[in-house]
């Protein structure tokens, strides 16, 4: 095994041990919503319906995220080059203080101690290893950024003139944009809670807080969603015997998401104070404008999954989707996160708008908003793309492949309800990160939408089982070798036919930088040289 294989087998492995538990932890939480409170039955483990919310949020949406794309996109861009890590050593080492930071802030979570939910608002106040093991994680990203630039600069010097291979390019677009966003995550941290916490601080902000948290809340979700889109782009029309419809079209979508993902988080501070609606505005009007993107991808995906299916016999403008190799069950878990990631885009464009925002705003409309991006959209295709890079790791063909469709069509079924559910919920006023079973206000025509959110969980945990028991058994039982991975897809209007402006580097992160200074910096000036860092810290629970 490549020693980059190595390092991908490892950060899977931390990945896939986040998921087990949260999606455990999810299991609570369903089945509190429709009337069956388990939580009694898993303490001390789990404390509370909080405390497993936030167990939930962490492992899910942030270490089973992080982990995959932090290997995977390294294994992907070396494949792309044909060259290994620029350093290897940086690359182990980074693993080391990624794990490192993500045991430092699982301590106080497991321990009760930083029961604050994914997004550590204050004035909840968690324990300090909380807040620096996040950043220690958040650390770790820019050093696998370091890393793939310093591959890059390596290829370029022995490859002058080329385009750079579109694989490669999409990763280093994903990183360069996640590293612009984590600034604000990283700026809340070390200025605001890490010295609260450690009482070098006597109080914090909330406004503040949530200002620079939301200038990373929002581009995380094109973190989860980039590398998802890598592998539609470039390997499953591969998967699906086409080719990729346009090269150009593809990095001209990416640019636009490394230009226009992090100047738009104020969308979701419709509700706050002290932010001129002017600001929200023009948040506004930037989050419909990343949506193009979005269109794009689906426009270029759809066309080159079409080429595949014609491929195969496919006929017509619906029925060629039927031809389309539903037997691979990396393929289909693909494709019917994308049929459901439709649902999430259009649920965007109503959190974008201020009037409807108003009506779903802290509602469970948002939760359920959230499942179809990244337990969705992200998560189904992350274990699409496991059914054939586990199998390559551990040189095993995929134990059970039947067994996997049916995993892949147990999510999907299971996410449909369990999201409509919620997106219900929300629009008859339901609250978000609320113990409904403990509710003394939940109304009667909440009950049966209560009921179908347990329901849809349940099916997702039994999915979720599945899932694992495939993967243990490719590791521990199946004897047969694995066959070779994907090769990535050849595109029918190639890299040739791409201006020269769509590989470099210059022009669009000076256009990014300008953007966020023109979207952030009149607000967060501000904010900071006149708030008063006096709202003292609160543990409710």
């Amino acid at each position: 095994m490549i020693p980059e294989a190595r390092m991908m087998a490892a950060y899977l492995a931390v990945a896939l041990v986040a998921l087990f538990g949260g999606v455990v932890t999810g299991l609570l939480q369903a089945l509190d919503h429709a009337g069956i409170n388990l939580y009694p039955w898993v303490s001390p483990f789990i404390a509370s319906y909080y405390h497993g919310l936030t167990v939930h949020g962490v492992l899910n949406v942030l270490v089973w995220t992080t982990f995959f794309i932090c290997g995977f996109l390294p294994y992907i861009t070396t494949r792309a080059l044909g060259l290994p890590l620029a350093r290897r050593g940086l690359g182990w080492w980074t693993f080391g203080l990624m794990t490192a930071g993500l045991v430092l802030a699982a301590i106080p979570i497991m321990a009760n101690a930083a029961t604050v939910m994914f997004t550590f608002y204050p004035p909840l106040r968690a324990h300090w290893a909380f807040y620096v093991g996040l950043t220690l994680v958040v650390v770790g990203t820019w050093l696998v950024t370091l890393n793939l630039v310093l591959t890059y600069r390596a290829w370029r010097r022995a490859n002058p003139g080329r385009r750079t291979p579109l694989p490669a390019f999409m990763s280093l677009v994903t990183f360069a944009m996640w590293t612009i966003a984590s600034l604000g995550l990283a700026a809340e941290m070390l200025f605001l809670l890490i010295p609260w916490s450690l009482g070098l601080l006597a109080g914090t902000d909330a406004l503040l807080a949530r200002a620079l948290f939301w200038f990373t809340g929002h581009p995380i979700v094109y973190f989860w969603l980039l590398p998802a889109y890598i592998s539609w782009y470039t390997l499953a029309p591969r998967q699906a015997g086409g080719k990729l419809f346009s090269d150009p079209l593809a990095r001209t979508s990416f640019l636009l998401f490394l230009v226009l993902s992090t100047p738009l988080g104020f969308h979701h501070q419709y509700t706050d104070p002290g932010i001129h609606r002017g600001w929200k505005l023009l948040h506004a009007f930037l989050t419909f404008a990343v949506f193009f993107p979005s269109l794009l991808t689906f426009f270029n995906v759809t066309a080159s999954l079409e080429s595949g299916a014609r491929a195969r016999g496919g006929k017509g403008w619906v029925a060629w989707f039927g031809k389309l190799p539903w037997g691979d069950p990396s393929l289909a878990a693909q494709v019917l996160a994308m049929l459901l990631f439709t649902f999430g885009g259009v649920g965007g464009l109503i959190n974008a708008s201020y009037n409807l925002n108003l009506v779903v705003h802290n509602t469970a409309w948002i939760p359920g908003h959230l499942h179809l991006t990244v337990g969705t959209a992200v998560t189904l295709t992350f274990m699409g793309i496991t059914y054939w890079l586990v199998p390559t790791l551990c040189g095993r063909a995929l134990w059970g492949r039947r067994l996997a469709l049916v995993q892949v069509w147990l999510w999907f079924i299971g996410m449909a309800i369990f999201s409509h559910a919620m997106h219900q919920l929300g629009l008859m006023g339901a609250p978000r990160r609320t113990m409904l079973s403990a509710a003394s206000y939940v109304q009667p025509e909440w009950q049966s939408m209560m009921a179908w959110v347990g329901i849809g969980g349940s099916i997702l945990f039994v999915s979720s089982l599945l899932y694992f028991l495939v993967i243990v058994l490719t590791l521990a039982v199946s004897r047969r070798p694995a066959p070779a991975p994907p090769e990535f897809a050849e595109a029918m209007s190639g890299p040739d036919h791409s201006p020269p402006m769509l590989d470099r580097w210059r022009p669009w992160l000076a256009l990014a930088a300008v953007l966020i200074l023109i979207a952030y910096g009149p607000t967060l000036l501000r904010l900071a040289t006149t708030t008063p860092l006096t709202t003292p810290g609160f543990r409710v629970w």
